[in-house]
């Protein structure tokens, strides 16, 4: 089985069992998953993002699509550069779980209204501005990602510099040297996917020990 149908099979089987949880009213137990997945990445780095996250799995196909329909996707507008908003949303989604539970005895589809905007971001707007600049599940796991003890990694010895992993990569984690032309990988933004992996004609990328 190759590297992206398993990951493909992984996204399908994680989406088919969100939309489960959602329709039978247990966000909850989603979120539960979203928090080992949060705490795991101290040690396996954002693989939540890539194998597990529906909303990444519904930008997979809405990128697709827009690049078919020849869509033009826009980098990130200058207001949301610095990533404030998706801890503004982290606050905002929070609080309004708790307090209309509370309140109303009522829990309202937070993840789903996520899911639906991650897919509107995306037909206008490249994925990393939803993934690094809005999602407030991407917010958590730059700060736990960034301690990953294994992450993808480039052999700097392999790399000739031809920024194919940096055009392929979803969050803008590969990034080519001016100085050196050698590819390095930022593991706080790395969704741990095969993307820069597959695509590499030096085989110059693994998932290794940091």
């Amino acid at each position: 089985m190759s590297k992206q149908v398993r990951i493909n099979l992984s996204r399908i089987a994680f989406f088919g069992l969100f939309v489960l949880l959602m329709v039978k009213g247990k966000p909850m137990v989603w979120l539960g998953i979203f928090g080992v997945s949060l705490l795991a990445a101290f040690l396996f780095g954002r693989f939540y993002c890539g194998w597990i996250c529906p909303m990444n799995s519904a930008m997979v196909v809405t990128e697709t699509a827009a690049k078919k329909m020849k869509l033009k996707q826009r980098n990130s507008p200058k207001w949301l550069e610095s990533g404030w908003l998706s801890w503004v949303l982290l606050v905002v989604m929070g609080l309004s779980m708790a307090m209309l539970r509370k309140l109303l005895g009522v829990q309202i589809p937070v993840l789903f209204y996520f899911l639906i905007l991650s897919v509107l971001v995306t037909i206008f707007y490249k994925p990393e501005v939803f993934h690094n600049k809005i999602c407030p599940f991407g917010g958590l796991l730059s700060l736990t990602g960034r301690f990953a003890r294994f992450s993808r990694k480039v052999n700097t010895e392999q790399c000739i510099g031809c920024k194919r992993c940096e055009t392929t990569c979803p969050s803008t984690a590969v990034k080519v040297s001016r100085e050196d032309r050698k590819a390095r990988i930022d593991s706080k933004l790395c969704h741990q996917c095969f993307n820069c992996e597959i695509i590499c004609p030096e085989d110059a990328i693994a998932y290794q020990k940091k």
